[in-house]
């Protein structure tokens, strides 16, 4: 299913409305005094042009771009926010980064500023300034946004890929909870299928969810791409484990999985297709948001829960949850008021409620954050509040640089299960395609 693209333009003073609201909440009046004080001043007649993700919560959008409006409106910097799909960004910001020309900043996802790190403008200052602020950055979030003794990007959230379950219909398959191992988590896949309810995972080129889970279960059997020192490892029987194991999983998933980008899951969940799926919370935040005027969203929110990744026999969590990093591309004429912007956004002013704004579809890179009310006040939410101290990063045991980059831009991993899980190739011929991927991306 195609995205359809989408502009929000705002130019100089946001729309009466939307200013009005924020000057309720107070936000336009804390932006005014920040603009005032904050070390970084927009050039004279700063325009800024923002791409980033579509969003899949329409209520995190909303959060977003009344802090861009605020942010506007204190400052006289003309905003233009452009959305695009997840899949789209990465290939818009490599052809900008090439080109030199186009949005001044790109928010993208994992390890993107990574694929041209001299082409992005240096936010050690800004990074600096909100570390000592607020507690400190998690360490995968300095692992992503820093290069060369520097940071290149911020990232600016994450999003938490947990599994999304509908409780009624795994205690129909026999289970209280999601198991916590993939011996168990097998079984309950199994089960699903077996009372006509299966569950299933995106394995077309999802850049979210597809890498998300084939990553997890890479790592999860002791599988790797490359270890410590970057050194090709991929062809290794812990690989040919996790494929094992995988073709198992997909034997059991609902049809159609091999075509899934990262909204027919959520489609498919939201519809009663689709029992257990992974996702952010954007699924439960769609329920929620339709429940006060739609009994089945009601009733579908009431029976959505959500759990980690099981671990497997490598001993440990091995989860990827989806970073989103922000960069400043150098071409830009507005670099002051990119800093300033990128220094605005994670103020606790805007950031907290942004944070409530997103149903803990997004969770934070900073540790101050932790005690933000969106992680207490549903449950259902919390299990995405830690995410990002639990990720491991887009290089797995190896460093995020250009080349775990490619890797991850490749789909390199995401190819090589969807051809043995869709019978397309042999476990060997697809591990030896990803080995010499890999091997020309890293040598």
């Amino acid at each position: 299913m195609k995205h359809v693209n989408r502009r929000s333009l705002l130019k100089g003073a946001a729309a009466a409305g939307a200013v009005g609201a924020m000057s309720q909440a107070g936000l336009l009046e804390f932006a005014k005094a920040w603009a005032q004080a904050a070390p970084w001043k927009p050039e004279k007649g700063a325009k800024l042009t923002i791409l980033r993700w579509k969003r899949f919560v329409q209520s995190e959008e909303d959060a977003f771009m009344a802090l861009v409006a605020a942010f506007s409106k204190a400052t006289g910097v003309a905003m233009t926010v452009l959305n695009e799909s997840l899949d789209d960004v990465q290939p818009k910001a490599s052809v900008a980064a090439n080109t030199g020309q186009g949005p001044d900043l790109f928010w993208g996802l994992y390890s993107l500023p990574h694929l041209f790190p001299t082409k992005v403008v240096d936010v050690t200052d800004v990074a600096t300034y909100l570390g000592k602020k607020y507690g400190g950055w998690v360490p995968s979030a300095e692992t992503y946004g820093r290069s060369g003794g520097k940071w290149i990007a911020l990232p600016i959230g994450y999003n938490g890929n947990v599994i999304n379950y509908r409780q009624s219909l795994i205690a129909a398959a026999g289970h209280k909870e999601v198991p916590k191992d993939t011996a168990g988590f097998l079984d309950l896949m199994k089960a699903l299928k077996g009372k006509n309810t299966p569950g299933g995972f995106a394995l077309g080129r999802a850049s979210g969810d597809g890498n998300a889970w084939v990553h997890w279960c890479l790592w999860a059997f002791g599988g790797n791409v490359v270890d410590a020192k970057d050194k090709v490892i991929i062809n290794s029987p812990e690989t040919v484990k996790a494929l094992e194991y995988a073709q198992q999983l997909y034997a059991n998933f609902i049809p159609g999985t091999a075509s899934w980008n990262d909204s027919f899951n959520n489609k498919a969940f939201l519809s009663g297709e689709l029992s257990l799926t992974n996702n952010g919370v954007s699924i439960y935040a769609a329920a929620k948001a339709d429940a006060g005027k739609d009994p089945k969203m009601k009733a579908m929110m009431e029976d959505t829960n959500h759990a980690l990744w099981p671990v497997g026999p490598a001993g440990k969590p091995t989860e990827f949850h989806v970073a989103y990093p922000m960069m400043i591309m150098r071409y830009s004429k507005a670099q002051q008021a990119a800093k300033a912007f990128m220094a605005f956004t994670l103020e606790a002013e805007n950031y907290d409620k942004w944070l409530i704004g997103s149903v803990g579809y997004l969770t934070h890179p900073l540790n101050a954050y932790d005690k933000n009310p969106v992680w207490t006040s549903d449950p259902k939410l919390t299990v995405c509040r830690d995410v990002a101290k639990r990720t491991l990063t887009a290089g797995g045991l190896g460093s995020v640089g250009e080349r775990a980059a490619s890797a991850l831009a490749d789909f390199l991993v995401l190819d090589m299960f969807a051809s043995v899980c869709t019978g397309r190739t042999t476990i060997k011929d697809a591990v030896s395609v990803a080995e010499r991927q890999a091997k020309r991306i890293y040598r």
